[in-house]
């Protein structure tokens, strides 16, 4: 790759990445582009403008796909199956009725924020994000109000604990790296993160959904709709069918915590069950008896719900896994590298830098478990030579530098706007502007925090 206008290898590289970016908005935007193609072709092009041959960046491609989709292309159709058995029982609208009558129509919002920050504490944010799309549906619907205003704050308490709160994996990397104490961690990531959420959700959702105005995709709203007069079911047996893969992730969370040598079989088992796809192959079945059998409904109606629900996710899936080829480009290209490079040379406060090294590398790959993990190798060094700094703001730092500024490189931005029917403008706007106030909002607290600790 040769240097532009005799700029330096680095710049080089940030120039052709803001180009190729630039360029798959404009196709998506503009010309309407499918997403998925409009991925592949930019991700192509970008490869192919940073240097790497052509059967460099081809096999980075079909890696980025593949390693995106091993695990979302089934915790989708898990997750769709478990959303789909919630709906046809009545099981979302149970929740719905009752979250609305507890909290008034009101404040649903804030209710929907502590569900997400709840819910997506053991869990992936994709896994929590599919748990919970039918409940912004029945509820939205249910009130009247707008699924930009329902959604929002669920979004930002599954993404405040996903970039802040052990013992998910991105802050769990970097206790690791920077032997932080777990539980000062997770006392701090509390403290940082409930008033973080409320402002990046409720607050701020109820402000943006008055400017943004969607309507849930058709076929999808459909298909999360309760379709009979059927008696509803508890709301105790629904809430502990949506929490079952909940409670089986955090198990094997904890048994990892308590016993991570793994000497104990009991250990081996919990993580088996806690793991991700298992706990909701688990949750699945039972959701066919809970909210299935139970209900009334006989198993062709069962297998039927369970094979036409996953119809309207076949886009989701392929544009999610371009996202994933995009990343992967990034990353194999060595645009994440020159990014850290970039952020090395500036001499500032190690919890700023931290922040600072995890936010560029977020949005130059859009991952933001790579982005956690690609910073504390870096931040690692500076921090050992930095003492008197709290290590455990130190993590917080960087996971929440790790959630700024989602965009088209992120799979899970185009997840958000599939399931809620925006444009990318309007994704944009929301989502993305979303993901940036959590990200500041947060920092500005950990840096409050350090003059306090």
């Amino acid at each position: 790759m040769d240097s532009i206008f005799g700029l330096s290898h680095t710049a080089t590289m940030l120039i052709w990445t803001l180009i190729t970016i630039v360029f798959l908005i404009v196709l998506i935007s503009k010309y309407k582009w499918n997403p998925f193609v409009s991925l592949l072709i930019s991700a192509l092009m970008l490869g192919l403008l940073t240097g790497m041959n052509a059967e460099d960046a081809i096999s980075s491609i079909t890696g980025g796909v593949g390693g995106t989709l091993g695990t979302i292309a089934i915790v989708i159709g898990l997750g769709t199956m478990l959303g789909k058995m919630m709906a046809e029982s009545g099981g979302a609208e149970r929740i719905a009725t009752t979250l609305v009558n507890r909290f008034g129509q009101k404040r649903v919002h804030w209710a929907m924020m502590i569900v997400g920050f709840i819910v997506g504490i053991p869990v992936f944010f994709e896994v929590g994000l599919i748990l919970l799309i039918p409940i912004v549906f029945t509820v939205a619907r249910k009130t009247g109000l707008s699924i930009i205003k329902i959604g929002i704050p669920i979004l930002a308490g599954l993404s405040t604990v996903h970039g802040l709160v052990p013992p998910h994996p991105a802050p769990m990397i970097a206790i690791k790296a920077y032997n932080a104490n777990l539980g000062m961690t997770i006392f701090y990531s509390i403290l940082v993160g409930l008033p973080t959420a409320i402002i990046a959700g409720p607050v701020f959702g109820n402000i943006i959904s008055k400017r943004v105005h969607v309507e849930p995709p058709v076929e999808l709203a459909e298909q999360f709709s309760l379709k009979s007069e059927r008696e509803l079911p508890g709301f105790g047996i629904t809430l502990l069918t949506i929490l079952l893969p909940v409670i089986l992730m955090l198990a094997g969370s904890v048994a990892m915590i308590v016993d991570p040598a793994g000497t104990n079989g009991l250990t081996h088992f919990l993580e088996f069950i806690g793991d991700e796809i298992v706990a909701l192959l688990i949750s699945v079945v039972f959701a066919l008896f809970s909210l299935g059998f139970a209900r009334g409904f006989n198993k062709s109606e069962i297998s039927k719900f369970t094979s036409e629900c996953l119809a309207p996710t076949a886009s989701i899936i392929l544009i999610i896994g371009g996202g994933g080829a995009f990343k992967q480009v990034l990353i194999d290209s060595g645009v994440g590298n020159a990014i850290a490079e970039l952020a090395t040379s500036i001499n500032i406060n190690v919890i700023l830098f931290a922040w600072l090294v995890a936010a560029l590398i977020r949005v130059a790959t859009g991952s933001a478990t790579v982005a956690m993990t690609t910073a504390a190798g870096i931040v690692a060094p500076v921090l050992a030579m930095s003492p008197g700094v709290s290590v455990e703001l130190v993590v917080l730092a960087t996971g929440a530098g790790s959630l700024f500024l989602s965009h088209v490189n992120d799979a899970g931005f185009w997840m958000i706007k599939e399931f809620f029917n925006m444009s990318v403008s309007q994704t944009l706007k929301t989502w993305s502007v979303m993901e940036c106030i959590l990200s500041v909002v947060a920092l500005i607290l950990i840096l409050l925090l350090s003059f306090v600790i």
